[in-house]
């Protein structure tokens, strides 16, 4: 049995508002439909940064001098 959708209230900048009711309009999508996969969308990316940045917690930090200096004794700059 699928959990049963939330009742929740948000408020949205009047041109994103009137660009999801068009959207959902042209689309025949309900505008919670949209709006739930754009938010699992962006949680979905937010959660494999994390796992990217797990990953990467060991490798060696490296200054954005450094780096310039590195580029421009390999001839890159």
């Amino acid at each position: 049995m699928e959990p049963q959708p939330i009742r929740a209230t948000i408020y949205l900048d009047p041109a994103i508002h009137t660009a999801l009711r068009l959207k959902s309009a042209t689309t025949r999508r309900p505008m919670s439909e949209i709006v739930s996969d754009a938010l699992r969308q962006a949680l979905r990316e937010d959660h494999d940064d994390l796992q990217t940045f797990e990953a990467r917690a060991a490798e060696k930090t490296v200054s954005y001098e450094d780096l310039l200096k590195a580029l421009a004794a390999n001839g890159d700059l």
